[in-house]
């Protein structure tokens, strides 16, 4: 996964998935998805922003 766009959907999809989980648990509607799919973008985000900085980091030895 070396670029930003594949880690995100990674982060949305586990968000997602997580979200709709919590939803079929709880009985609720789409709240508990919208809550996924948002850390999902969180969680994707950060992870293409800590890549970025280790990357930058590794090149300058």
């Amino acid at each position: 996964m070396n670029k930003p766009s594949m880690q995100i959907g990674l982060g949305i999809a586990l968000g997602a998935g997580i979200g709709a989980a919590v939803a079929v648990a709880l009985g609720t509607g789409g709240f508990w998805l919208a809550v996924g799919i948002a850390i999902g973008v969180a969680i994707g985000a950060a992870m293409s922003r800590n890549k970025s900085k280790t990357k930058i980091l590794s090149t300058n030895d």
